[in-house]
């Protein structure tokens, strides 16, 4: 019982973090789309932070400009690879999760079948 607690705590945090990163390129996307003053400190701070999050991805995609608007495709990717990251975090601790010899057979069972 305490493990599985623990399992679940550990999925809520990255869950949480996923959240918080997401939202911070979000915004970072949507002041590139709608041209906002790269000058003002919240956007500078946002281009700034979520810069750390897109970096790995600068390279994949050239950006799309139109009149001033800038389509970044490196931070869509970003958002994406992030997600599908945080979804194999969780399902990693769910394997830790402790289960009953019965739900284990059941679970092999119907692998088996597949």
């Amino acid at each position: 019982m305490e493990a599985t607690k623990s399992l679940y705590k550990g999925a809520q945090i990255v869950w949480y973090l996923l959240t918080i990163i997401e939202a911070v390129l979000l915004l970072r996307f949507v002041l590139r789309l709608l041209q906002a003053n790269p000058g003002a400190g919240f956007t500078d701070f946002v281009y700034g932070f979520s810069g750390l999050f897109t970096g790995p991805f600068e390279a994949v995609f050239r950006n799309l400009y139109v009149e001033g608007s800038v389509f970044e495709w490196t931070t869509l990717l970003a958002m994406l690879v992030y997600w599908i990251i945080a979804i194999g975090i969780v399902r990693l601790l769910a394997m830790g999760r402790p289960v009953s010899s019965t739900e284990a057979q059941e679970k092999l069972g119907s692998q088996d079948q597949i």
